[in-house]
């Protein structure tokens, strides 16, 4: 044996780059929600002609918008482990009182900044009892989101606000001059890029998985998760208020119900983003792959009239499917005993008895009515 040969032979087998199957693309989150998203248009656009109608994508998109914007903060929160379910009442109060000081005649950009700091004091409060007096975020939030809709009721009533005036309108109707492109996804992209670089490419963004992984251990390193944790509450309540100017905007009305229920929809599309909901891990391009796909199905399924509960739903399966998938490439890659085949087993009749009801559901919603006499 040469001298080459034997440097050759003595290789830590470490230097050689680990062949991947095919299988562990799917592992990843964002690769799965990316075929899914294919197939979403795929299936939509020969569902229905007017899929790809530019005209109706630049409408729609404005439509989760709002969602978009309070995935963001709703993000880093679960990644820390915590939760806010209070970002919609936060929405529908900043709104209500922007609406109640136009009524009274105020200056609408002067009652805008006060419903942004309404919001951002209402973030302020869930913040300093969850990070200061170590409150549960569930509970907290769980009141505040009755709190804060009832103040929003408290402000409006049974009432609308309206006539607002054009260059407020705008940036909830209004569109890039030339083009197609609507106000609020240029907004919602801007707020996306600085989340992301925060998130990913800051010493602050580490924190928060740190704290996420072990909130204990990240405390005795020397970092200030109190004052973390009420940062991004702060931060939620914030952008929560500026998505509830952002609606405001776009139906040219305020009503205190404003946003009721979107809570569910932002922190579906953040865990359907893969946002552990034990904290800890995710990213914010699934998260915001999640919302498209979640705004993409639900203007398809709008196409051919299926009931808004009945969207409801098949995000919900999806969700499960979404879930299952992973964990079944997984369970296939380490494809070794006897005892991972059974689990590789029960989890495929798992995802093929979801995938089955998935289809059923979703053609059985489009099967027209008969009245029977």
């Amino acid at each position: 044996m040469n001298s080459r040969s034997a440097s050759n032979s003595g290789k830590d087998i470490s230097e050689f780059p680990e062949k991947k199957s095919f299988l562990s693309i799917f592992k990843r989150w964002e690769s799965v929600l990316v075929i899914l998203l294919v197939m979403v248009v795929i299936v939509n656009t020969n569902l229905s002609p007017y899929f790809l109608n530019k005209n109706n994508l630049s409408r729609t998109s404005s439509d989760f918008m709002e969602i978009g914007l309070m995935m963001l903060p709703m993000v880093i929160i679960i990644i820390t482990g915590n939760i806010d379910l209070s970002v919609a009442s936060t929405m529908g109060m900043s709104a209500s009182l922007m609406g109640l000081l136009h009524n009274y005649g105020v200056n609408i950009w002067i009652a805008a900044a006060a419903g942004l700091l309404l919001g951002t004091l209402g973030g302020a409060l869930n913040g300093y009892l969850i990070g200061r007096t170590k409150l549960p975020a569930l509970v907290v939030t769980l009141g505040t989101y009755a709190f804060y809709r009832g103040l929003a009721y408290g402000f409006l009533g049974d009432q609308a606000a309206r006539n607002y005036p054009a260059d407020f309108t705008f940036i909830g109707q209004g569109k890039i001059a030339g083009t197609l492109i609507p106000i609020p996804v240029v907004i919602f992209i801007l707020f996306a890029i600085v989340f992301a670089l925060v998130l990913h490419k800051t010493s602050f963004g580490r924190y928060l998985y740190s704290i996420g992984n072990n909130e204990d251990a990240t405390r005795y390193s020397g970092v200030p998760v109190n004052k973390i944790i009420f940062r991004i509450y702060l931060l939620s309540g914030l952008i929560s208020a500026i998505a509830g100017l952002i609606l405001a905007a776009r139906f040219g009305s305020t009503r205190p119900d404003n946003g009721t229920g979107l809570e569910l929809s932002v922190i579906t599309a953040a865990v359907l983003g893969g946002v552990d909901i034990d904290g800890g891990k995710g990213t914010l391009y699934g998260a915001t792959l999640s919302l498209l796909l979640i705004g993409l199905l639900r203007f398809g399924m709008g196409l051919l009239n299926i009931q808004g509960q009945v969207q409801s739903t098949v995000i919900g399966l999806l969700l499960i499917v979404s879930i299952l998938f992973p964990q079944i490439a997984g369970a296939v890659a380490a494809f070794r005993n006897s005892y991972t085949k059974k689990k590789i087993l029960l989890a495929i009749l798992g995802f093929l008895l979801v995938y089955i009801a998935f289809f059923v559901f979703f053609f059985w919603s489009r099967a027209p009515i008969v009245n029977i006499i």
